[in-house]
């Protein structure tokens, strides 16, 4: 059960979220590879190729071994790509590929989170071209991913910052530093047991839809373990996550409030107006 309602005197607090298979159903990144194909970025066999490649991680998730491979395959296969282009191909079929696997359960954590004073924070092993704009689309404040080298406009197949394991807790600690985060009363999610050390580094760990690995850890642990299995477009969603911003929000209580404070000062006066002439 989330605290509804954050004491601001306290350290600021923040939501971790993984995003594929916690947040949205699939692989963020492989979901993209036929607008790729459309784009003219990769050929019909890299298409069948990923389509397995998101097949076998729906169905047993991906160890270290399994990541470390898709790794490689993904950083050769952009090598060359313009960096421009793939932004336009992600923001022109965003929502048609995104919106329709965001979990309505994770949809509404990710509301009570902002209700309850807290920052969501989505950190990915996807590549910031992508996790960023399904970021800005499920309301995030902050996003942590991978960032690959840049020459003259297109990717090199390098790695400049690769978000994963111990990486992730590395920039949940630098966050925490940076924005003043209590982690101990922070919260984080994901379903894999390659997020252990994320897991470890806050002090309200959650799994979504975990693997076996992480399974049998968070039993072990004691970590509550969540079935997120309901995938909605955010506009079909009663209500929405086109929720008003915070401060918008803060400044309707506020002038709610105030009609409250004056409905009751006209109540009063009204009450030894009627007392007054009787």
């Amino acid at each position: 059960m989330l605290t509804l309602v954050e004491n601001h005197s306290l350290p600021r607090t923040a939501a971790f979220f993984d995003l594929d298979k916690t947040v949205i159903a699939k692989s963020s990144t492989l979901t993209f590879s036929r607008s790729f194909y459309q784009g003219g970025l990769i050929n019909r066999r890299a298409v069948l190729r990923t389509a397995y490649a998101q097949f076998v991680y729906l169905v047993g998730g991906a160890d270290h071994d399994q990541t470390e491979r898709m790794r490689q395959y993904l950083s050769a296969l952009c090598r060359g790509w313009n960096v421009q282009q793939v932004r336009e191909i992600v923001a022109e079929t965003l929502h048609d590929l995104i919106d329709p696997i965001i979990y309505d359960e994770a949809a509404s954590l990710i509301e009570e989170h902002h209700t309850a004073g807290r920052d969501v924070v989505i950190v990915s092993t996807s590549g910031a071209e992508v996790v960023e704009p399904i970021g800005e689309l499920l309301g995030a404040d902050r996003v942590v991913a991978t960032r690959m080298v840049v020459d003259e406009g297109r990717f090199t197949g390098e790695i400049a910052y690769y978000c994963y394991g111990p990486t992730k807790a590395e920039a949940i600690a630098e966050l925490a530093e940076s924005e003043g985060y209590d982690l101990a009363r922070c919260y984080a999610y994901s379903d894999s047991i390659t997020d252990i050390p994320m897991l470890e580094a806050v002090g309200h760990p959650c799994v979504v839809n975990p693997d076996r690995g992480l399974r049998r850890v968070a039993t072990a642990r004691g970590w509550p373990v969540l079935s997120f299995s309901r995938p909605v477009r955010l506009k079909q969603r009663v209500p929405s996550l086109s929720m008003p911003p915070r401060p918008l929000l803060a400044a309707v209580a506020a002038v709610g409030a105030a009609a409250a404070t004056a409905g009751l000062v006209w109540y009063a006066s009204r009450r030894r107006a009627t007392y007054a002439r009787n």
